[in-house]
């Protein structure tokens, strides 16, 4: 970088920096407003300060040693900040952002020198994640295009009992498929040891945002890396589905369970495929008049008319040359707002690719077939078994009506 780029630079980082001031995102004075002073200070090239130089300067704690919960989570609600601030106003000439880093306690700017090469202070995982995203996004969508050219040749499939409800009704359609939100975990040491993780208590940015609140000791090193990622059994689920419901033509609209939202609960017909713990907000919906309950865990699933216990068995005994039972589920009813939901869901990626065929087939097993035909309200439960994540066989174990 040249004399003249830094100059630039320099003058780029003050000018961001009285666009957030004047906006009032940050208030006129109080801890997050001093945090961001005392970054912006140091000025744009500074090296990072350390925890123990934040909660000295700006919290008065002379005597932190080691990790500091208060100064994480004041970190993490400037970075927020900042990302709203520029959500809501957009960059500055040039593209001109000023940015927290992960791990990184130093204010940084993007932008103006994008051109003079890569901004060092952005860690080897971040960038890791990144391109595990875009990695991830292309192979799905590979495979959902598969999918569609496999399954949407030819004439349009036939509709059995279970989809023709669908097909006839005029509300808009949505299929959702379930997605499970991630987030990064960042060593403030070690930055290249950070790791991705899924927790089923976090759902959203909004949930993990929360939890650090509640729980900075937990979760003060965690980001919102942007990231969620779609089990692939859910791609077969759709290879499968998807002709059958876009016949003739028909739009239908497909989005990831995260976000979901509850007003295209009640005003489109819903089709969810894939994972019973990755249903978000529709989980209440479709089990509240179950007479089906998920367990202690996501892999259980409870009939709770005869109390009996469905366990996958897909987790403990994948790697193994073995056989195993996973358990899939399926249902069709009338949302209290009129919306019609149809879900076909497997605990374990072993069910939801076993069962994925045979409720989009011609012919339903006879007892569904009934139920399908009979009642608006139906449910089933599927059993496949299956051996190192291949569905080998299926069994309907149970068939009933559902209000």
């Amino acid at each position: 970088m040249t004399a003249t780029d830094g100059k630039r630079d320099e003058r780029a980082f003050l000018a961001e920096l009285a666009r957030v001031r004047a906006s009032g995102v940050l208030a006129e004075s109080g801890r997050l407003r001093e945090l961001f002073d005392y970054l912006a200070e140091r000025g744009p090239g500074a090296p990072p300060a350390s925890q123990a130089d934040i909660a000295d300067s700006v919290f008065g704690q002379t005597d932190t040693e080691g990790d500091d919960a208060t100064v994480r989570v004041y970190v993490h609600r400037l970075r927020k900040r900042l990302d709203e601030f520029y959500t809501a106003e957009g960059e500055g000439p040039d593209g001109a952002r000023l940015l927290l880093p992960p791990g990184t306690y130093a204010l940084r700017l993007s932008g103006p020198a994008a051109a003079a090469g890569p901004t060092p202070d952005v860690s080897t995982a971040q960038r890791r994640w990144w391109a595990f995203g875009i990695a991830l996004a292309a192979a799905l969508a590979a495979t959902f295009l598969l999918g569609r050219m496999l399954g949407g040749g030819g004439d349009a499939p036939p509709v059995n009992a279970f989809w023709r409800p669908f097909v006839e009704s005029e509300r808009p359609l949505v299929v959702v498929v379930g997605d499970y939100y991630m987030f990064g975990e960042i060593d403030p040491v070690r930055p290249e040891q950070s790791r991705l993780i899924r927790d089923f208590r976090i759902d959203s940015p909004m949930d993990l945002a929360g939890l650090q609140e509640a729980e900075p000791a937990r979760y003060g090193n965690a980001e919102d890396v942007g990231l969620t990622y779609l089990p692939l059994a859910t791609a077969y689920g759709l290879r499968e589905i998807m002709p059958v419901l876009a016949r003739e033509g028909r739009q239908v609209s497909v989005v990831p369970s995260s976000e979901l939202a509850a007003e295209t609960i009640r005003e489109a017909d819903i089709v969810y495929i894939g994972l019973i713990g990755a249903m978000g907000v529709l989980e209440d919906t479709v089990f509240s008049g179950s007479g089906f309950a998920v367990g202690e865990s996501y892999d259980e699933i409870v009939d709770t008319a005869s109390r009996r216990s469905y366990v996958s068995e897909e987790a403990r005994r994948l790697a193994a040359p073995v056989f195993y039972r996973d358990y899939a589920y399926v249902a069709r009813f009338r949302a209290p707002g009129g919306s019609l939901v149809g879900v076909v869901a497997g605990a374990r990626e072993t069910a939801l690719r076993g069962l994925s065929p045979i409720i989009a087939g011609r012919e339903l097993p006879d007892e569904l077939e009934g139920r399908a035909r009979g009642s608006e309200g139906l449910e089933a439960l599927f059993q496949v078994t299956g051996q190192q994540g291949a569905d080998l066989s299926d069994r309907l174990l149970v068939a009933r009506e559902r209000q």
